[in-house]
């Protein structure tokens, strides 16, 4: 008999050879049973004591009536065209000069403009519009010349930098046109509730795609001080599933290490050159089997020996 033949008969016998060690009765069915009781219990238990450890989601209202003056600020940066959604580029916008290159690597261009947001338009304009708020300003806006605007909206967001406390009762005369009359009527219909479904709107029944909402949120500094009391944010290494779970997702780590490199996290392409050590780390680990000397390391370093401790012993 061929040796391939022998070590496969040799298999089988061991298959189905009878079991000579020791055994004991297991109900299966029983311990389900009670690994679900007592999980169950241990489950409403901390819910009825502690409640959910999620934090209650942030709204547009909630944004506007703990901090107005940041709304109003935020609202003028969208109408000037200066906040950081206006003036991200790709996948957003076609914004000369805003990508990150890495040589002649520009993998925000190569991408496109896949979810096209007119700041001004999406964020104060068209909720305006739909809401019924402030239309005389509406129309005064939409009747100007884009550089008009942009100058009207310029000149009342430096006016605001200069106020007190940014607080638009405080802002000097000037020539704003109906920028501020446009940012008030979007702060009233944003403490009444009303702002988050009429930029969320899509057109249905139900609105699916916060994608807007959150960008305008992020524009302002309301949202990343929230980031910053939850541990969120980059310099804290903020990285979690849901708030409140500090620190999160610890194997994200390696992607917020590298920013802590001062080398790497002041570049101004910063987030292109991280994403390519990842892909490099990556596919190294991935060709760790291939790679002479580098696959050799556990059998100079062998830590499963004393993993599996008990195993080798026998052999």
């Amino acid at each position: 008999m061929p040796d391939s033949q022998k070590s496969r008969a040799r298999r089988k016998s061991l298959d189905v050879r009878a079991w000579n060690g020791t055994t004991r009765p297991y109900d299966l069915l029983k311990e389900l049973a009670i690994g679900v009781l007592v999980v169950g219990v241990i489950i409403v238990g901390f819910a009825a004591v502690a409640g959910s450890p999620d934090e209650p989601t942030i709204t547009l209202q909630n944004w506007a009536q703990a901090n107005p003056n940041d709304f109003v600020a935020t609202a003028t940066a969208e109408l000037a065209g200066t906040s950081d959604t206006a003036s991200y580029g790709p996948p957003y916008s076609s914004t000369a000069g805003a990508t990150q290159t890495l040589g002649p690597i520009d993998l925000q261009t190569m991408s496109g403009v896949q979810l096209r947001i007119d700041a001004a338009k999406d964020f104060v304009i068209t909720p305006l519009t739909t809401l019924d708020s402030a239309p005389d300003a509406v129309s005064t806006w939409r009747a100007a010349t884009s550089e008009q605007q942009t100058a009207w909206a310029t000149s009342y967001s430096d006016a605001l930098g200069k106020a007190s406390n940014g607080d638009p009762s405080t802002v000097v005369s000037g020539n704003y046109g109906p920028v501020p009359q446009l940012t008030q009527g979007l702060l009233t219909v944003a403490k009444g509730g009303a702002l988050d479904g009429a930029i969320q709107s899509e057109g249905g029944l139900y609105n699916t795609n916060p994608t807007p909402t959150i960008l305008f949120l992020s524009d302002g500094t309301y949202f990343s001080s929230l980031a910053t009391a939850q541990h969120l944010t980059g310099d804290q290494w903020g990285m979690m599933n849901e708030t409140g779970s500090y620190p999160g997702q610890s194997w994200l780590w390696l992607f917020s290490f590298w920013y802590q490199v001062p080398l790497i996290g002041n570049l101004p392409n910063a987030d292109l050159v991280v994403v390519f050590i990842m892909v490099f780390l990556t596919l190294v680990l991935a060709l760790v089997p291939f790679i002479p000397g580098l696959r050799s390391i556990p059998r100079w370093i062998p830590v499963h020996r004393l993993i599996w401790r008990d195993y080798y012993r026998k052999r």
